[in-house]
């Protein structure tokens, strides 16, 4: 079947139009009201608070290595080479933070945790072991979360979910990683799905064409979070026009051949 070059020239040139046209700088623009916003509102340092469920390394440093020892368990890894089990070097026990808070650490017992930002917690453990070490010794305790990440779907370049290793990202950061918003993504209406420490959930709309997002409470994402960019209408009829753009085509091909069929017989 031939199509004329006088039907495929308009209607490419109305696709060109009605996607070019329907993506205005209005929409697609961030910070489009960056001159206004007032930056005193977001003089703000973040810290990550940790959460039930969160893993944590905990690391206890001193002088006199004996005296972290007791502190600092490890865990035995195995690595499988041919037919034969070779152990590496161990790992620093982790510690699952349970549902009230709670962690249990050597020889101290059951520490509250949850809640505390990363030098809060180091300062909990700190003072609890002191008293195990002589007055001699000054103990650093190094806190890390291990398990800190955030989740980034729909009209994004990459979307997957991302570790966080510096306990710290923010909205754009998490987006920067998954390669930005596709053309097709709705820039004012981002979805932000949050999980608090007791198990409620929470949605939260983000509009990145406002600047004034730097100063929301949601700027910063905590361990956790998913991010969810919607596709606009432009998408949406774009996959409608081509699911049935294929039905059109195999229809039209079913047509033709039991044309042909009917032809050949009759003929």
């Amino acid at each position: 079947m031939i199509i004329s070059k006088k039907i495929i020239l308009p209607v490419a040139f109305a696709a060109v139009i009605m996607i070019f046209g329907s993506c205005s700088n209005k929409n697609v623009a961030y910070f489009q009201n960056s001159n206004i916003v007032n930056l005193e509102q977001s003089r703000v340092l973040y810290d990550a608070r940790i959460m039930p469920k969160d893993v944590l390394t905990i690391t206890v440093s001193t002088s006199d290595a004996d005296a972290a020892a007791p502190f600092n368990m490890t865990v035995p890894t195995q690595l499988t080479q041919s037919m034969r089990t070779t152990t590496s070097q161990p790992l620093l026990q982790s510690y699952l933070v349970d549902n009230d808070g709670y962690i249990d650490f050597p020889r101290v017992g059951r520490l509250h945790v949850g809640g505390l930002t990363k030098s809060q917690a180091e300062r909990v453990i700190l003072e609890k072991i002191k008293p195990y070490m002589s007055k001699a010794e000054t103990p650093i305790v190094t806190v890390r979360m291990s398990n800190y990440k955030i989740s980034v779907l729909g009209e994004v370049t990459r979307p997957g979910m991302y570790t966080v290793t510096n306990e710290k990202i923010s909205i754009l950061e998490a987006l920067a990683q998954a390669g930005d918003l596709t053309i097709y993504g709705v820039r004012n209406n981002v979805k932000l799905i949050r999980e608090d420490s007791t198990g409620m959930k929470s949605i939260h709309v983000l509009n990145l064409n406002d600047a004034n997002i730097i100063n929301s409470p949601y700027y910063y994402l905590q361990q956790n979070d998913i991010v969810y960019v919607e596709p606009n209408k432009v998408k949406a009829q774009n996959s409608s026009v081509g699911s049935m753009t294929t039905l059109w085509f195999s229809a039209t091909s079913i047509l033709i051949s039991l044309t042909s069929l009917l032809y050949n017989i009759l003929n």
